[in-house]
């Protein structure tokens, strides 16, 4: 199965695409890999490697599952990449100092998270 988180075929433009009163789409089918600028720069967070990481593995991880990964499946991944150090609930803050949920869903082109558990 080819993953629409590494597709190429970019889709109708953001402000063309239905979404929320916070900004989320309402369709994460919409999304396509192009927009984690665009999403990016409206969050006013810029992207660095780590963050383009765990966006791409909140979109794959979609991509198989057909739901969001919580925070603690993210913390592993995140274990598993750069080791217990970096692997903390202070560290993905850091990441995206809005909250998980708010920040990195979005911008990897979720649905607005229903469970607060995703923002540790």
């Amino acid at each position: 199965m080819v993953s629409n988180a590494t597709s190429t075929n970019p889709g109708r433009p953001l402000d063309q695409l239905e979404r929320d009163e916070e900004g989320f789409l309402l369709d994460a089918l919409d999304w396509y890999p192009e927009l984690v600028e665009a999403l990016a720069e409206e969050a006013d967070l810029p992207l660095t490697e780590e963050r383009r990481e765990i966006i791409r593995y909140v979109r794959d991880y979609f991509e198989e599952n057909h739901s969001v990964p919580e925070a603690r499946t993210v913390l592993k991944h995140m274990r598993t990449l750069w080791g217990a150090d970096r692997a903390t609930r202070k560290y993905l803050y850091k990441l995206f100092p809005v909250g998980y949920g708010q920040q990195a869903c979005k911008i990897a082109g979720m649905r607005k998270p229903r469970k607060l558990m995703l923002d540790v």
